[in-house]
């Protein structure tokens, strides 16, 4: 005896068809509304004789830049400048990440300290740099560099550093003719310590006998670039150390008050954040962890580098993606101190090219490109560690 096969539901009342026709709708009003608004703006620009495109930047820009990486003049080109401006941006950004990372992660482990002086220094910080803004704070900043003394009464500080009223004086790596071959060194170190570990996960994966396979990659890692430092007829880096003289500096590299402000601005104010962050994934990891390290005799330090941080990543991480975005959107904020950086230059490219559509566009992408590649490489890091943690 057979049994009758159920009667096919209908499409109109499919849930899978459905979510797929509402789906199909949804973008449709998506692209009509944006076409509209795309329209609009086209007729809106031909009405006062604007037009779109990018053809401006083989333009000569006619403007200088008060700091730039490479070499500019007035007579170059707008893209010219609008790579300065990036090349800017890019310059405090990734050393604004790197020094708010270290800030926020002795921030975030002073909170947790045992010793109650120190814990609420860094409670006070936390609560005065995260609720007040911070433009107020690059204001007070470039406000108080500029009250520095002069050249001649400069603050020394430890390192060679030297501070005034035109900004931040500190020694500059000086890279020699030798610098090419014994960057070949470095590279062969790399490659020969990858080797070493491609070598030794295959014979583990045999069931082979590894030993010491960390040491050994590390002794090549170091050993070869030392090599190639000793044989070099001259040290392929050094130090050019800023010397003080009677009306200015000579040497070492000299910051200005407009980025030492914006870049003290955004590390002070991001590591007050990525100090919550690190407190969180610390207080994460279970305290039987920290039990059982204390019980295996490891000192507190030992028990926070080897147990309790490599477990705090995984929680750390995500949200550290967060904030080193916003740390490189918040860049944009030099405008209001006068440092050149993107979004300055492009302000001074859409006022005199009359288009100011084209290059807030270049601008929004290629903020979107700084975004997505650091997405892209925090992703895989959090990848990596991820899988590390099972």
């Amino acid at each position: 005896m057979t049994t009758a096969r159920p009667a096919p539901v209908p499409p109109w009342r499919n849930v899978r068809v459905l979510r797929v026709v509402a789906q199909v709708v949804v973008v449709l009003l998506v692209a009509l509304l944006v076409g509209f608004l795309l329209r609009n703006l086209v007729t809106a620009m031909s009405e006062r004789g604007l037009a779109f495109g990018f053809a401006f930047l083989d333009s000569t820009a006619g403007f200088e830049i008060a700091e730039t990486p490479i070499p500019y003049t007035a007579t170059d080109t707008y893209g010219q400048a609008f790579l300065v401006g990036l090349l800017n941006t890019m310059f405090v950004s990734v050393t604004g990440i790197v020094l708010a990372t270290l800030l926020g992660l002795f921030v975030g482990i002073a909170r947790l300290s045992g010793n109650w002086l120190v814990t609420k220094i860094a409670a006070g910080y936390v609560e005065l740099i995260r609720n007040t803004p911070l433009l107020v704070q690059l204001f007070f900043l470039y406000a108080l560099l500029l009250q520095l003394p002069l050249v001649a009464d400069s603050i020394a500080l430890p390192g060679s550093v030297f501070l005034n009223q035109r900004g931040l004086f500190v020694p500059a790596p000086d890279l020699t003719p030798s610098f090419g071959r014994w960057l070949l060194f470095v590279v062969g170190g790399v490659v020969v310590a990858i080797v070493i570990r491609l070598v030794a996960s295959r014979r583990a994966a045999a069931g082979r006998p590894v030993r010491r396979v960390g040491r050994v990659a590390l002794l090549a890692l170091v050993a070869i670039p030392l090599i190639g430092w000793l044989t070099a007829f001259q040290a392929p880096i050094r130090v050019d150390v800023p010397i003080q003289e009677r009306f200015n500096f000579s040497g070492g590299m000299a910051l200005s008050p407009e980025f030492t402000a914006l870049l003290a601005g955004l590390v002070l104010y991001t590591a007050a954040f990525i100090g919550e962050v690190v407190r969180g994934g610390i207080q994460a990891v279970r305290r039987g962890q920290i039990e059982a390290a204390h019980a295996l005799g490891l000192s507190p330090r030992d028990t926070l580098r080897l147990i309790v941080f490599p477990q705090a990543l995984r929680v750390i991480v995500p949200p550290l993606t967060s904030q080193y975005l916003n740390l490189a959107k918040n860049s944009s904020l030099a405008i209001a101190i006068g440092y050149p950086d993107l979004f300055n230059v492009s302000r001074t490219m859409a006022n005199q090219t009359g288009q100011p559509v084209s290059v807030i566009v270049l601008v929004m992408t290629t903020y979107l490109a700084i975004s997505l590649g650091t997405s892209l490489l925090m992703n895989l890091y959090n990848r990596r560690v991820q899988v590390l943690e099972r």
